[in-house]
Parts: structure tokens; C-alpha cells; sequence
């Protein structure tokens, strides 16, 4: 698949920083209606929304925080669990790879999810194609997680669904649309934590730390290292002719040096573990 196209690397960045401000803004009005930063839960709240209240609660301590004195911690949680089951959901949607979890090898598409909703009580779609995603990917969205039940009201799901539907397909189809994503998710905190001065918490780490490595950086690194090791020893072979970031003196011989040091086969390599050493 292509990389994304510098425009529409634009396009998908400013969708997905109005996503995260939407998805944050739509799960703290979700949050705050089931009493989480309250002392008591509010009498109107039912038995599953006040069990739900103090799964929330006990999530936000293990986030780190007090629930009565903050959210923010879980409000992000919520925001970016909600988004990307979502922007999941379309990935696997727009590339024929949304499966139905009760028909091994079925998939579906989102407007298949809009009727299957109906049948399995679902607000919407984005519902259903969220919960089938979540069903494919139990080690990305941990269905024990009780963020993943708190239910946004109508209009922040419009929000979101606006969101999405302002990335063009072709983004889902490229091979680094996910990398870019995760990075343009922290766009707007990266630039706060920056413009303030301030010394960097645990707190700002992921957004000034969370950067997409592109395609071609880990093939430059890849080819003058490993790359110049095999050529040294291996002048002759086909794979040489792929190494095409590979740098060379005038020579020929690979300017990051032929790494001597190293072992001659790969069958050689002592792997090192970082607590104990070498094994």
C-alpha cells in the first residue's frame, strides 16, 4: 500500500485533533452524568449506571488521580478508547476485514452494521462496528475496562462520527495511516506542553515522546547497518540491489563502515536480555 500523500496527511492531522477535542469534550459530559466526580451517586442513576459509577472511580485512582478533584486523567482514557474503536472499526471496514464475531469469516460493511444494529439493540452503526472490533482486538480494547461502557450522549457521537467521516478513504488504505494517527492525536498537547515551559512530567511524556518513525527513516537506519554488515560479507548477493538508502564512499565500500565487530552469520548473535545480560 502508498504512503499518505502530504495532503492528505493535512487533511487526516486536523481530523484527528477535532476528534480528540470531541471525543474529550463528549466523555467528560458522559462522565460527569454518572456522578463519578461526586461524593454520592445521584438518586436518578440506576443500579447498572452506579455500578458502572464505581468501577469509573476506581479506574481514575489506579489512573492516579482523585475523581472528586479531577478527571482529566480518565476523560482522556474514555476519549481515546471511544475514538479509536471507532476509527478501528472503519480500518477494518474500508479494507473488507470487519468480521461478524458469530459467523467465522463473514465480514461486513458499516452500512451492514447500520441494519445489524436494529437487530442487536446497538444506538447505531458505529455501535456495532465498534463492538465487532473491539471482539477482533480483546489486547487493544480490553472489554473489562469499564471506560469501554460509558455510553456518550447523541450529540458527541455525531461529533465524532463527523470526524470521521472528514477522513478521506484513501487514508485506510495506506500503509502508515495508523502511525500518523497515533502522533496527530497528541498534535494539540505536544504544542502545549511546549509553548509552556515547564518542566516534562509523567503526565506530558506521550505527547512529546509518542512520534511516528516514517517508512523511509527505518530503512535508511536499517540499510546502513545491517545493510552495510551483508554488504561487507556478502558482495555479491541479490539483496544488495533493494538497499536503496544504503550510503556509500567512492569505493564502494558502505560509508557507515562494515561493522567488524559483529558476528559473521546471524546464527551467531548472543541476544542480550536487559536484566540479566547476555543469554
Amino acid at each position: 500500500m502508498p504512503p499518505l500523500a502530504p495532503t492528505l496527511r493535512r487533511t487526516l492531522e486536523k481530523k484527528i485533533v477535532e476528534a480528540r477535542e470531541a471525543a474529550e469534550s463528549a466523555a467528560e459530559a458522559a462522565i460527569k452524568a454518572l456522578a463519578v466526580h461526586e461524593r454520592e451517586p445521584y438518586p436518578s442513576l440506576t443500579e447498572d449506571e452506579r455500578r458502572l459509577r464505581r468501577a469509573l472511580r476506581a479506574k481514575a485512582r489506579q489512573l492516579g488521580t482523585d475523581p472528586e478533584r479531577g478527571l482529566v486523567p480518565l476523560v482522556e482514557e474514555c476519549a481515546y478508547g471511544v475514538w479509536h474503536r471507532m476509527l478501528f472499526a472503519r480500518y477494518l471496514a474500508e479494507n473488507g476485514l470487519l468480521m461478524h464475531p458469530d459467523y467465522e469469516g463473514v465480514s461486513v460493511t458499516l452500512e451492514d452494521c447500520a441494519e445489524l444494529a436494529r437487530e442487536e439493540g446497538d444506538p447505531d452503526a458505529w455501535a456495532t462496528a465498534s463492538r465487532y472490533a473491539s471482539t477482533m482486538l480483546p489486547g487493544i480494547f480490553r472489554p473489562e475496562d469499564p471506560t469501554t461502557e460509558v455510553r456518550l450522549f447523541p450529540e458527541g457521537r455525531r461529533a465524532l462520527e463527523r470526524a470521521l467521516d472528514g477522513i478521506p478513504p484513501p487514508a485506510f488504505a495506506s500503509d502508515d495511516g495508523i502511525g500518523w494517527v497515533y502522533q496527530f492525536w497528541q498534535t494539540k498537547a505536544k504544542k502545549e506542553v511546549n509553548a509552556s515551559g515547564r518542566k516534562i512530567g509523567g503526565h506530558d511524556l506521550p505527547a512529546v515522546t509518542q512520534l511516528f518513525t516514517e517508512d523511509y527513516m527505518v530503512k535508511f537506519l536499517l540499510h546502513n547497518s545491517l545493510g552495510a554488515w551483508w554488504t561487507a560479507r556478502y558482495p555479491d548477493s541479490p539483496i544488495l540491489k533493494d538497499l536503496e538508502y544504503l550510503r556509500r564512499k567512492e569505493d564502494g565500500t558502505p560509508a557507515a563502515g562494515t561493522f567488524d565487530g559483529w558476528p559473521e552469520t546471524a546464527a551467531e548473535v548472543t541476544v542480550m536480555d536487559p536484566c540479566c545480560g547476555s543469554g
